[in-house]
Formats: structure tokens, C-alpha cells, sequence
């Protein structure tokens, strides 16, 4: 049986692919398989994953006709995974030698869902550490319990899914798939509804996962118009968390979130062609009229004088009825 299914996703990466590839190389098992979807790149990214199907152990290579994005090439992955366990890795990051066998050792000895990891943002030759927001490490709680509060960053907050390892049994239960599609913002809802549904978790203070950040064809360097599917992601995040049980409690959160991100791309609003940032103001004060208004309204008052102005100002936009649907 395979033990640990890792699902990596490759779209024009021909850079740094080789390093992606040796590091999984120095993780190998006999019991781990590696599937490496091709989400259609144009550049030598096939031609390199060809080759590492026959001669990186454990590889299963797949690949998309059409670029669909990372959301939907990682559920390329999930529908052909065989592990007990899965997770996850980005085509131009790395990893640690022997990293996934001590992650695998850490979800057994704890016996729960799913295990959130540190990791290590590489920026040129900065290396930063970043940690889990959530400071019980290698204690078995209810995710949905560190969800709050909500103006402190906490677990839900901190969204990447190759931070981590999964059960098996919540791909079963529909909670590993991404939202086809999204090609920003896809962990978001993702997270949310993992931290919701999922029964168990723990942190451990385990590093291995290298994170590139600043890559020129990554799409939080490009301020084209795919970064604003955040605003679909978060319309999901919210709809969802408003049909919960606890949606009260749970509200405030994603409203407030929600609100901290917009208010973030406003404020480098720059980067976006005309077109497009014209698109994200229509767009996010549309977003602002959709969300629970007197949630919204408690959001706002909670925030920083520069940040609510902002958004205030925006919440006074007209917003066509196009739009708004």
C-alpha cells in the first residue's frame, strides 16, 4: 500500500523544477509515490518532467491539455492519489532531505486528521521562518476551536496546503478537493472548511518545506486580472462560514479577513494594469455590499483608522447591478 501520496503541480517552472525534483528524490520511499501534474506549461517544464517519470522513484506523471490553474491541478493529483496520507508541494519550492518521513512519523504518533508544519519563505538569499499561528505544538484539538478570535491571526489564517499532512479519510469526505478554477486565493476556502469540518489536528514544529517566494511567473508577483479571484474565494469563505452552526461566533472572522485583504490590495493598487484596478475597486465594493452588514459594520469599527477609512469610502461606491451579481 502506498503510505504517503504528494501532489506537486508544475506550470512553467523550467527554472527551478530541477531542485523541486532532486529534493523529492532525497525524500523517496518505496512506499511514497509522487505525482506531478503538468498543468500545461509552454516552456522545458514537460520535457523535465518527462524525465523525472523515469528516473525519480515513486513519480506518476500527469498532464492537463489546458492550463487550469494551481486549485484545479492540484485536484488532478487528489483524484489519482493512492496514499493513506497526502499532501502537497508547489513546482518551484523544495524541501529538506528526509522531511516527509519524519512528517509521516508525526501524524501516526498523534493519530489525528491532519498535522499543520512550519516553513521556511526563501526571498533571493533571505531565509525567514515562519511558524504556525497556533502555540500548543504537538497537541490533538479541534481545529474548529482555534479558528478565533478574530482580530488575531490564527490557523485559518495561515493557508498553505503543502504546510501540512492529511488523512486520507478527509479526501473521502470531500474536504481535500479545491475549488476548480480559482487561480488565486484557492487555499482560502479550503482551510476554512478543513478548520470546520475536520474533527482533529495538531501543530508540530517540524521544518522542511523551502517556499519561494518573489518568483516572477508566480501570480502574487502579477497583478493581472486572475489575482482577483480573492474575491470569489472569499465570497465562498463567507456563504460558507454564514450557513455553519456556530456562523455567529464565526462571522466576524471571515468578514474581518476578508476586509484585511481587500484593504491590502487597495493599498498596492499600483502593481494592477488600469483596467484591472478599476475592476478590483467595482469588484470589492460590490464584495463590501454582499457581506452581513452589520457584521461588516463591527469589522470595521475593529479595524486601524487607515484601513477602515478605506474601506468606508469604498462601501459609499455605486456599484452597478452587473457587478454586484
Amino acid at each position: 500500500m502506498v503510505k504517503l501520496s504528494v501532489i506537486v503541480p508544475f506550470y512553467n517552472v523550467q527554472q527551478y523544477a530541477p531542485d523541486t525534483l532532486r529534493s523529492l528524490r532525497a525524500n523517496a520511499r518505496d512506499d511514497f509515490e509522487f505525482i506531478l501534474v503538468d498543468d500545461c506549461s509552454r516552456d522545458e517544464t514537460p520535457d523535465i518532467l518527462e524525465r523525472a517519470a523515469r528516473e525519480l522513484p515513486g513519480a506518476v506523471h500527469l498532464r492537463h491539455e489546458t492550463n487550469g490553474g494551481l486549485a484545479t491541478a492540484r485536484n488532478t493529483g487528489l483524484d489519482a492519489a493512492r496514499g493513506e496520507y497526502l499532501t502537497f508541494l508547489d513546482g518551484d519550492d523544495w524541501l529538506a532531505p528526509g522531511y516527509f518521513s519524519q512528517l509521516v512519523s508525526a501524524i501516526e504518533e498523534l493519530g489525528c486528521d491532519f498535522v499543520r508544519t512550519d516553513h521556511v519563505q526563501c526571498t533571493a538569499r533571505a531565509r525567514t521562518v515562519h511558524r504556525v499561528p497556533h502555540g500548543r505544538r504537538g497537541v490533538v484539538l479541534n481545529p474548529r476551536d482555534v479558528i478565533l478570535p478574530a482580530d488575531r491571526s490564527t490557523s485559518v489564517d495561515y493557508a498553505y496546503a503543502w504546510a501540512g499532512i492529511y488523512h486520507r479519510r478527509l479526501a473521502d469526505a470531500g474536504l481535500l478537493h479545491f475549488t476548480d478554477g480559482l487561480r488565486t486565493a484557492e487555499d482560502r476556502p479550503w482551510i476554512w472548511r478543513l478548520h470546520r469540518e475536520a474533527e482533529s489536528f495538531a501543530a508540530v514544529g517540524l521544518l522542511g518545506v523551502f517556499y519561494r517566494r518573489g518568483v516572477a511567473s508566480s501570480l502574487t508577483q502579477i497583478g493581472d486580472v486572475r489575482q482577483l479571484d480573492f474575491i470569489k474565494a472569499f465570497d465562498q469563505v463567507v456563504q460558507e462560514t454564514a450557513a455553519d452552526r456556530d456562523a455567529d461566533e464565526l462571522l466576524p472572522k471571515a468578514v474581518r479577513t476578508y476586509c484585511a485583504i481587500i484593504s491590502h490590495h487597495l493599498g498596492s493598487i499600483e502593481r494592477f494594469e488600469p483596467p484591472v484596478a478599476r475592476k478590483l475597486k467595482s469588484m470589492s465594493a460590490a464584495a463590501l455590499k454582499r457581506m452581513p452588514q452589520g457584521v461588516l459594520d463591527d469589522a470595521l469599527d475593529s479595524m486601524d483608522v487607515q484601513r477602515a477609512t478605506r474601506l468606508r469610502r469604498l462601501r459609499r461606491r455605486p456599484v452597478s447591478a452587473e457587478v454586484a451579481a
